[in-house]
């Protein structure tokens, strides 16, 4: 039975990240997938990464600590060395839901043309506190260049597609992923399966948060390249206000967290002109920057606050909650083990 499974392999890259590198590793590691790789790549971390690593040594398949050239090296480095049929990578500071890699395979043996596949997410706070639960859709080339996103760590990849569009591209430094996503459905259909995966942190060293105005520009240039490109230049003439409104979207979206509103507020205008339907569809996203604008930003934060304690009620506390129960068990696990040792 174990031979029908394809090897999965995973990588995670990590610098500096040793409060939140446990409970990435072990949301792959008790995943309970019987025929895994899991690659660890460390930029030469400094606050107890490695001593943690030293830990797990014998589950991983490979790891090491050492300086490198950022997010983009590191993980190639680390999807190089992979040898499974099936590849993604999951960020130190994010978290696999029970069962994620069992259904990627299931969705990627059920849909063969595919070049990759995608879930559901759930955006949590520093703390693991619920903060929104994101449905997302199949994307096509168009959607991607619309920048309709999907959640990074919700994607398991053919390792043969990889390799036939290329790696990450490391002149890219946030949006990297995106990137790779339109190579990739330019040559290969996108399958989605409604199911929730993973977890993804927003916390303030996040890069979606601390660099949120560098997007603008990286999007740009995304779509620029995409108009010069033999695959999907024809794509972009056809649908270039669709696109436009997206980009301008995106951009506002980023620009709200860098605290841009009044430029961000202008884009959404923009982009009503170009596509109202994009617009329609991050209405709250015009609000907020309309509201932030005029100086009432704490206005639209208090709504928010009020909608995810009245809709997620309970839920944003049990997900922290299991969490440290399981980390709890495992120390507890550790030190009977370490206990049984030295009594021997």
């Amino acid at each position: 039975m174990t031979r029908e499974w394809p090897l999965v392999s995973i990588v995670t890259p990590s610098y500096n990240q040793a409060q939140y590198l446990e409970t990435a590793l072990r949301s792959v590691l008790d995943q309970g997938y019987p025929r895994l790789e899991y690659i660890v790549i460390d930029g030469g971390s400094t606050d107890g990464s490695v001593q943690l690593l030293e830990r797990y040594a014998e589950q991983l398949a490979y790891w090491v600590s050492e300086p490198d050239q950022g997010q983009a090296e590191a993980i190639n480095k680390g999807l190089r060395r992979a040898s499974g049929e099936i590849v993604a990578w999951l960020n130190s500071d994010d978290v696999y839901l029970p069962g994620c890699i069992q259904e990627a395979v299931a969705a990627l043996a059920a849909h063969p043309q595919a070049g990759m596949v995608c879930g559901d997410g759930i955006m949590v706070d520093a703390d693991l506190l619920l903060l929104d639960r994101h449905v997302y859709h199949a994307p096509d080339p168009v959607d991607l260049l619309s920048f309709d996103v999907i959640l990074q760590p919700t994607v398991f990849m053919r390792r043969e597609v990889l390799e036939e569009v290329g790696h990450l591209d490391p002149s890219y430094h946030l949006i990297l992923d995106h990137e790779l996503w339109v190579r990739m459905a330019a040559r290969r259909p996108i399958v989605h399966v409604p199911s929730f995966w993973a977890l993804e942190r927003t916390h303030p060293q996040a890069k979606t948060i601390a660099l949120a105005g560098g997007f603008v520009a990286e999007a740009e240039r995304l779509v620029n390249w995409a108009e010069n490109s033999p695959e999907l230049g024809e794509l972009v003439r056809q649908n270039r206000r669709r696109i436009a409104a997206g980009l301008d979207v995106f951009a506002a979206r980023r620009l709200i967290d860098a605290g841009e509103y009044g430029t961000a507020f202008h884009r959404l205008v923009r982009a009503a002109g170009q596509h109202l339907p994009t617009v329609a569809r991050y209405w709250y996203k015009v609000v907020q920057a309309g509201l932030s604008a005029l100086g009432l930003a704490p206005v639209f934060e208090a709504y928010r606050r009020t909608r995810r304690r009245i809709q997620y009620r309970g839920e944003r506390e049990s997900l922290r909650t299991m969490a440290i129960q399981q980390l709890l068990r495992e120390d507890s696990e550790v030190r009977s083990a370490e206990s049984g040792e030295s009594s021997s």
